[in-house]
């Protein structure tokens, strides 16, 4: 989150992004974003959002218009709003970046994989319709359809279905009759409402469920039988809680669900886990107003298996989650405090743990709204990034590890990773370090750690120091043409007496920095003449205070957090 800089002469700080980071940011006029994200055949990676086109002069300009969504209409094809597909490949390269130029201002939100390698994408246009589009593995259009009710709707998601089909989730606005039959124009404000299409995007069934309430369709998943599970909000009396409801193929439903609450509850996804069970990702208000994040997992007749709260300091969100094959789960979404928010990932336990946490952006607004997991386990997240001090997003793909961790673009981070592991095999063992696939290196054994306030390397930290650099660093010469830097960060725990906010976080910095600047001195004097000139070149100290303190179950686990980490960065 927010951090205050230091310029110190000894030590220099380290960037949020770095230069081999997967971490692709697509800056085009005006705001734009990414949703959803998928993976291809060929394995690159392909994400949909919208993007916006402007030009100074109108063809029509001259016409005089009497209906603002006409005038819209018209210019729609001139600038606007528009679905945007982008497809990078594994490297990072940015190998498609295509508006579509249809016939309304439209946003993209959902894209789903054809067996043809293309694509359906589901969104909506601004003046009320819901839309469907088919694409080519090219983006190439093929159809597109807009479809809904006289009135006002929205689409929330698109989700694959067993046949190859797609269903659309979303709502509609309802403006009852008492001469309407009920159960085809829903009951209130707005409503739930599905359509399903076949693979060949005929519409086969369009249908409307609710309350007498405020009703919004948010997502949905298909059950093994082919039943559907349904997960909507549901508000009344000011507070917003969560409707589930299950139907059948043709659209019937089985059962409603309605669960009240005195607080405020936002469903955001739904999957179905290879336990054929289903996971549910919500947030809920706490008694400061903070969003906390809420995990349910359930089965077909809506049984409660877990019910799972994550508390942070802060509110946080998860708007997607997957599950991987060993049944952990990563989790997407955001972060925030009173001045920005930040891109969040989790990764969980089939028992919804937190087993790691990462945020990632720059101090404004940034935020991840997709996640993937891709053939090798790694992840790709789709989400939208603002530059320090802009106004504009921007559209963001970012490539992370199994832990979370930033994956790098270099096609040796996977060789160093895999030989540093074999390098260090008796250390892992023995429980004395770990390492990250974003070639972290830290250090595990309770011995390594510094005590409350210290920084000067005791006599256990020399000589396991004096063995893990005997192995490093001859090991990084190998790949030094490769190497762009070698971190080695400071970090402290929290406290710091009964203090200020201020002095706290200024007392921390100067000692985290000291605990870099200890550890490099130690590992630089030792080295011979020609070693030294190398590392000179690579090696960069920073303090990271307490911003990057261990937490273990939830709360800080203050003598792990005070270290030091090492990290190497790729070209």
């Amino acid at each position: 989150m927010k951090k205050i800089i230091l310029s110190l002469i000894l030590l220099s700080f380290t960037l949020l992004a770095k230069p081999n980071d997967f971490s692709i940011i697509i800056n085009k006029p005006f705001n734009d974003a990414l949703f959803d994200i998928t993976q291809d055949y060929d394995r690159s990676i392909s994400a949909v959002g919208f993007s916006n086109e402007f030009t100074k002069s109108n063809k029509n300009s001259s016409k005089t218009y009497t209906n603002a969504f006409d005038y819209l209409s018209s210019i729609s094809e001139a600038f606007g709003s528009q679905m945007h597909i982008i497809k990078v490949d594994e490297k990072g390269k940015v190998l498609l970046s295509k508006s579509a130029k249809l016939s309304k201002f439209n946003e993209a939100i959902a894209l789903v994989k054809t067996p043809s390698n293309g694509y359906f994408v589901g969104g909506y246009t601004l003046d009320g319709s819901l839309m469907i589009a088919k694409l080519d593995s090219e983006a190439n259009l093929i159809f597109h359809k807009d479809f809904g009710t006289s009135n006002y709707d929205r689409m929330n998601n698109l989700i694959l279905l067993s046949d190859g089909g797609v269903l659309a989730v979303g709502s509609a606005v309802t403006s009852r009759s008492k001469n309407d039959n009920m159960f085809e124009t829903g009951l209130g404000q707005n409503d739930i409402y599905l359509t399903r299409f076949s693979k060949n995007g005929k519409r086969l069934w369009s249908k409307k469920y609710g309350t007498e309430y405020d009703d919004r369709g948010i997502d949905a998943v298909e059950s093994r039988d082919g039943s559907i599970i349904v997960i909507a909000t549901t508000t009344y009396d000011n507070n917003k809680n969560i409707t589930l409801m299950r139907i059948n193929e043709n659209g019937n439903k089985i059962w409603l669900k309605h669960f009240k609450s005195q607080t405020t509850v936002t469903p955001y996804k739904i999957i179905r886990l290879r336990d054929n069970n289903f996971l549910l990702s919500l947030s809920v208000q706490d008694a400061m107003q903070k969003e906390q994040i809420r995990l349910i997992k359930f089965d077909l007749q809506k049984n409660i298996i877990l019910d799972k709260y994550i508390k942070t300091t802060y509110s946080s969100v998860l708007k997607d989650i997957k599950e991987f094959s060993d049944s952990n789960i990563v989790a997407v979404g955001y972060v925030k405090d009173s001045y920005n928010t930040d891109a969040l990932t989790m990764i969980l336990d089939s028992e919804l743990n937190m087993l790691h946490q990462e945020h990632y952006g720059d101090d404004n607004f940034d935020v991840f709204n997709s996640v993937t997991i891709l053939h090798n386990s790694q992840v790709a997240v789709a989400g939208i990034n603002t530059a320090k001090n802009s106004q504009e997003s921007n559209m963001w793909i970012v490539k992370l590890n199994r832990d979370g961790s930033m994956a790098q673009r270099s096609s040796n981070s996977e060789n160093i990773y895999d030989k540093l592991n074999k390098k260090f095999a008796k250390e892992i063992t023995e429980d004395k370090l770990n390492i990250k696939k974003d070639l972290t290196i830290q250090f595990a054994n309770k011995k390594l750690y510094f005590n409350v306030g210290e920084y000067k390397l005791n006599k256990k930290q020399k000589i396991f120091l004096d063995s893990f650099s005997s192995k490093l660093l001859p090991l990084m010469k190998k790949y030094k043409d490769s190497i762009a830097s070698f971190e080695i960060n400071g970090h402290t725990s929290s406290e710091w007496g009964d203090t200020n906010f201020t002095d706290e976080y200024l007392n921390n910095e100067k000692l985290s920095m000291n605990r870099a600047f200890s550890t490099i001195s130690y590992l630089f004097k030792k080295e011979d003449l020609q070693t030294q000139k190398w590392l000179s070149k690579i090696i960069r100290g920073s303090g990271f205070s307490s911003s990057k303190k261990v937490m273990f179950e939830e709360k800080e686990d203050k003598e792990k957090s005070r270290r030091v980490s090492f990290k190497i960065i790729l070209k």
